[in-house]
């Protein structure tokens, strides 16, 4: 069942890798997003600046109802209206970046969704369960539901596909 994908976009030309699970199936045990990248996609995240220019990588579906914007990050488009992002340089200077991955975290987690398995997985579900700590802070410190309460850590949280809507 082994896929072929083959990426051509700014960041990368010519890399392949191969879809070895079913869309959305067999995640790691301790792996649990309560949101899927379209998902995230249609909520607004990054602005709307992340993977603009690689849809077809993805499912067509993913983008019909994406709040993308392909010239800047424009946090207006996030679902909290903020900015929650630190620039790609950043996370390149912490050396959080997997080669295979230059996007980031959110990239790696679109193609382990779409079924890729690769070396870096552990390392990247293992930040995504640090966030945890962010929901935390937010049930300590926030009404339920109350949604003006902590709003960047919520877009945040939105980042890593916790759905912070639900605290």
């Amino acid at each position: 069942m082994k896929k072929k994908v083959v990426v051509n976009d700014l960041m990368q030309k010519n890399y392949i890798y191969y879809l070895t699970e079913p869309i959305g199936k067999n995640f790691h045990p301790g792996f649990k997003p309560e949101l899927t990248p379209k998902q995230m996609l249609e909520l607004g995240v990054f602005g709307g600046k992340y993977m603009t220019d690689c849809k077809s990588e993805f499912p067509k579906e993913w983008f019909k109802k994406a709040k993308l914007c392909h010239e800047f990050h424009d946090p207006k488009l996030n679902f909290f209206g903020i900015n929650a992002s630190k620039p790609l340089s950043y996370w390149r200077e912490k050396g959080w970046i997997y080669h295979e991955d230059p996007r980031g975290w959110f990239q790696w987690y679109c193609r382990y969704y779409m079924g890729r398995r690769c070396p870096d997985d552990q390392r990247q579900i293992k930040r995504w369960k640090q966030m945890v700590r962010h929901i935390a802070q937010i049930k300590k410190n926030c009404p339920k539901g109350f949604f003006k309460c902590r709003e960047k850590q919520r877009q945040a949280l939105f980042h890593w596909a916790y759905d912070s809507r639900k605290i």
